[in-house]
């Protein structure tokens, strides 16, 4: 505790995505996001990781590592007691007391871009392959990420009819919450040829069942999750809202790993496919 109480004593030392340690192999490396290791792991650097949060879920030998907790719910005391040489930070890691206790703590740290965009996956590869010294491999994986996206797109943009497609986040006390406009749900959706049938609000609000009528989606995109917040088709079909919709009267609800699907990172060339194929066959 006291080389724990020392590093805490230190003066703020601010990382951003473009200001990156000043050491040359880290080898004591915290990944908070799940898609930051990842992308760690996708360059060959996760045995140099010595912990993750809970949303670091792939590849699977993450799950050997101490969990640190949520991302957005993180505690300093929780990360530093793993006394890492480096924090690569996804830019929504909080609560915010908790990185400014992180970022004057003397641990060097790094915050990743939080894009969802298709271009922002090179930038993410970027930082954290300049943190690791791992420039050459970052470039490489970058480009193979690029060439699988452009090749997504091309594909989408040659689709003639395109369906809407409703993401569901949660059915909160009977209510659907939806993925809006600007959403990460939103953009994979568009990338694998599809509408978003969920428009005139931003990011992930509560729909009204009048609203869910007049959306009428093709299909219904969900995460594919256990636990308590699982929720089945069932339930999906027993909403009288949606069980009007034409992806519940045609059977069309599709469900994805949720870091694969909105994660923007290595596999989205892969997610994007994924999803296109269950909605068109293709």
């Amino acid at each position: 505790m006291t080389r724990l109480k020392t590093r805490l004593a230190f003066a703020a030392l601010a990382f951003s995505a473009l200001t990156l340690p000043a050491m040359a192999d880290p080898s004591r490396i915290v990944g908070l996001g799940g898609t930051v290791s990842e992308i760690v792991a996708a360059l060959g650097q996760d045995s140099r990781m010595v912990a993750r949060d809970s949303t670091s879920t792939f590849p699977e030998s993450l799950a050997a590592l101490p969990d640190v907790g949520y991302v957005r719910a993180l505690s300093p005391e929780g990360v530093l007691s793993l006394e890492p040489d480096l924090i690569l930070a996804d830019e929504g890691a909080g609560p915010a007391e908790t990185v400014d206790v992180l970022k004057a703590s003397g641990v060097p740290y790094v915050v990743v871009p939080d894009s969802f965009a298709p271009d922002g996956i090179a930038k993410k590869i970027e930082v954290i392959g300049a943190a690791l010294g791992q420039q050459t491999a970052a470039a490489e994986l970058a480009a193979r990420v690029d060439a699988g996206l452009a090749e997504a797109r091309a594909k989408a943009d040659a689709i003639g009819t395109k369906k809407s497609v409703l993401f569901i986040l949660t059915l909160q006390g009977g209510r659907v919450m939806a993925a809006g406009e600007g959403s990460s749900a939103e953009a994979i959706i568009h990338l694998a040829g599809g509408v978003n049938a969920a428009t005139g609000f931003q990011g992930y609000k509560p729909m009204t069942d009048e609203a869910v009528l007049a959306a009428a989606p093709d299909a219904i995109l969900m995460m594919d999750r256990e636990g308590p917040r699982t929720v089945s088709n069932d339930d999906v079909k027993a909403l009288p809202a949606l069980a009007e919709t034409p992806a519940v009267k045609s059977d069309a609800i599709i469900r994805m790993d949720g870091l694969k699907l909105l994660g923007f990172g290595p596999r989205t060339p892969e997610a994007a496919n994924e999803l296109r194929a269950a909605l068109y066959g293709q």
